[in-house]
């Protein structure tokens, strides 16, 4: 376990790291999810292993630290982000990223493009999403205020997420929770659908073939997005279909 200083008031990003070769992996987790329980059968798969791996948690999720002060824009992540990466030594990586995370990674690379030399989006939000009341994830914990989520919220959305996404969940500040939520289905300014299509790097992005066409796909491969479906999962692919997961993986880091 590794970790770095990464805002001015002393809070800390960890990671679990991964000897081997250059260029350096960096694997991040979704909302209320941790990289070490995502990630590491994609990082030592036969296919992927051999690099150095970072298995990174944002702040307010996983061993992070979760302070109560911090924003938690998507940008207030990327730059947090960045800065665990600085201090580790880190440039011209390649991220796989999932959900939130991949949005983060899109940020990320846009904002310190010295870091990031790839991309593999892994179901990753690419627009705002409406605030929905009830609904499972994201736009169902930005429904609620924070004064709302914190006096109670949390506890309905315990019971909605089910005992799998809870388990890592439970371990992210509930501030941290909210807020990364809420600014999660704000978006960004511009879109980081529009952020992603501006880069220059090699990037993929990966989703569930049961979901049916991904929106924008045409303009995205026109950008040179490599848009690829994967069989016989649902949105945490890494987990439902390791080995197609990884196989994918490979090929766009190749």
């Amino acid at each position: 376990m590794r970790n770095a200083i990464v805002t001015s008031k002393g809070d800390r990003i960890r990671w679990v790291e991964l000897p081997g070769r250059e260029p350096v992996r960096v694997y991040v987790h979704g909302l209320g999810a941790t990289s070490p329980a995502y990630f590491t059968g994609t990082a030592v798969h036969p296919l992927l292993a051999g690099h150095r791996s970072l298995l990174i948690d944002l702040l307010g999720h996983g061993h992070s630290d979760r302070p109560t002060s911090f924003g938690y824009t998507l940008e207030d992540h990327a730059d947090a982000l960045a800065a665990a990466l600085t201090a580790a030594d880190v440039s011209g990586a390649e991220l796989i990223a999932h959900s939130m995370g991949g949005s983060v990674a899109i940020v990320l690379a846009s904002r310190h493009p010295h870091l990031v030399s790839r991309l593999v989006l892994v179901d990753a939000n690419l627009d705002p999403l409406p605030r929905v009341p009830g609904a499972a994830g994201s736009s169902g914990i930005a429904a609620y205020t924070e004064e709302e989520f914190l006096d109670g919220g949390w506890a309905e959305v315990r019971d909605r997420v089910g005992a799998h996404w809870w388990s890592t969940m439970r371990l992210a500040g509930r501030e941290a929770l909210h807020r990364s939520a809420t600014h999660l289905v704000a978006g960004t300014v511009p879109t980081m659908r529009e952020l992603l299509l501006d880069l220059k790097i090699p990037r993929t992005f990966l989703l569930p073939e049961a979901d049916g066409p991904l929106p924008g796909a045409d303009e995205l491969r026109a950008a040179g997005v490599s848009v690829v479906a994967i069989r016989d999962c649902g949105h945490n692919i890494m987990l439902d279909n390791p080995r197609d997961f990884a196989h994918a993986t490979a090929d766009a880091l190749a």
